[in-house]
């Protein structure tokens, strides 16, 4: 039960901090997260990185459709991905869910120290 609050309080601040700061504000919303939910340090990376990587996947779909996947196939067409659009977003959301799990993890081990 916990998990599944810290996935949805992870992705809720993470949007919230990217509407107003930088991409990276991600990491901080985690961070903060997995100090304030208490978690074991594998199920608060898993918790900062599914928040996370459902976030972008989500918002990065969004955007695909949005703009009929020009953009994504155009960068697609750079990156050794074959043209795929699908491939770049879960490569997107797959690298922000990495930071966002790093980032909870490190919240993580802070707070089993401090007790």
């Amino acid at each position: 039960m916990k998990s599944i609050v810290a996935i949805i309080l992870t992705g809720l601040l993470a949007f919230l901090g990217g509407m107003y700061m930088q991409w990276w504000s991600l990491a901080i919303a985690a961070f903060l997260i997995a100090l304030l939910v208490p978690q074991k340090s594998g199920k608060a990376f898993l918790s900062g990185f599914l928040g996370v990587f459902l976030l972008w996947s989500i918002l990065a779909w969004w955007i695909d459709i949005r703009n009929e996947g020009i953009l994504a196939k155009k960068i697609a067409a750079v990156l050794p991905l074959g043209g795929n659009e699908y491939l770049l977003i879960l490569v997107t959301a797959f690298l922000g869910g990495l930071v966002a799990g790093f980032a909870a993890l490190s919240g993580s081990f802070l707070r089993s120290s401090k007790s």
